[in-house]
């Protein structure tokens, strides 16, 4: 039958130990020298870390040896809430009464509260046959006359798989509506000469370039004039080439297409063949955001972050109409698939893409 298993904090030590083994699926536990406790999940094609009483982050992915996750300054986690002063996961959990970058009326923090949110709650689900292990948490938020809302986050991994089912649902637990903004920031490692393939349509209209520079960035004086290039053309990124200047970052909205299953679907695919993978379904997330960062100390991909809304902050999202009310005691929900496909399934998806494309 399917087991439970809670866990507490109590199971974490800086020392490493093994906590259930089924099948090709090992889970182990062990804490940061800073204090946070970490999950390492096993199976026949590789691993995460996972946080789970830190936003439920998947600090590391690796599969088929291969890194997954974006280079950064940081090496571990940092105990902070502070967005920018532990930053580097695989995947980061955004929102939820704020997004994206703070403007000179909104009072929230850098992509909101939930990024590094204190998760009371933390618990495994294992499957009968033994096959699949789901790492679950939750978080209680509530703020005196503003929200009241609960958040359970899932991470599904099956045994010879190198792809990840990642989930959020929110209760408003209110009886009064919620204002509630969300992304999912899966950043995957950019590779040199990858191409980005992605279900949208491959121009200006439906791939826009931001062209506003957030307070925590420090361009250098020809970045305008290369996001006015990507404006006219956004082709010009699909082929990550080492000599184009995503330094600090560029970000760009995308309308994405949904196959017949309602669902959007993007690629980086590497030389080898081999590809990373992110899918979800529009109806949950109408704005998918790209992000890519090229420096010498950090190198990142976003190559498509489902989201509720674009990152101007709550204040402006708010005005475009971007912001999801959802009803006191109603669920939002999303589902996300991301991680690495072989260069076969990577042709099958490339060719939906194409599919998708030229309906």
């Amino acid at each position: 039958m399917p087991a439970h298993i809670d866990l507490h904090r109590s199971h974490f030590d800086e020392t490493e130990r093994p906590l259930v083994e089924m099948g090709t699926i090992a889970v182990s536990t062990f804490r940061y020298a800073c204090g946070i406790e970490a999950l390492r999940i096993r199976n026949a094609r590789g691993e995460i870390i996972v946080l789970p009483f830190k936003g439920q982050q998947i600090w590391r992915a690796q599969f088929d040896g291969r890194d997954l996750t974006m280079k950064s300054m940081f090496d571990a986690p940092v105990d902070t809430r502070v967005y920018l002063e532990t930053y580097g996961a695989f995947m980061i959990h955004c929102g939820l009464t704020g997004l994206g970058a703070p403007g000179p009326s909104d009072n929230h923090p850098l992509h909101g509260e939930l990024p590094n949110a204190p998760f009371q709650k933390a618990w495994l689900e294992l499957d009968e046959a033994g096959t699949r292990l789901t790492i679950c948490g939750s978080y209680h938020h509530t703020m005196a006359f503003s929200s009241n809302y609960n958040a359970t986050a899932r991470i599904c991994m099956e045994e010879d798989s190198a792809l990840l089912d990642v989930s959020l649902s929110v209760e408003n637990l209110k009886q009064t509506p919620m204002d509630l903004m969300y992304l999912a920031h899966a950043n995957f490692r950019p590779a040199d000469h990858g191409v980005l393939h992605y279900t949208a349509r491959y121009n200006a209209e439906s791939v826009r370039v931001r062209r506003s520079v957030p307070a925590h960035i420090s361009p250098e004086p020809d970045y305008m004039a290369f996001i006015e290039q990507l404006a006219q053309d956004p082709l010009l990124h699909h082929h990550l080439d080492p000599a184009l200047a995503f330094d600090p970052e560029v970000v760009f909205s995308i309308d994405m297409l949904a196959d017949t299953a309602g669902k959007a679907h993007a690629i980086q695919r590497h030389p080898s063949g081999s590809a990373d993978y992110i899918s979800y379904q529009p109806s949950q997330a109408p704005i998918c955001m790209r992000w890519i960062c090229r420096t010498p100390d950090q190198d990142g991909l976003g190559i498509g972050f489902p989201s509720t809304s674009e990152v101007e902050g709550y204040t402006a999202e708010k005005a475009k109409g971007n912001v999801v009310a959802l009803a006191g005691g109603d669920v939002w929900h999303i589902d996300i698939c991301m991680g690495l496909l072989t260069a076969a399934e990577a042709d099958e998806i490339e060719a939906k893409i194409e599919r998708v494309r030229n309906t």
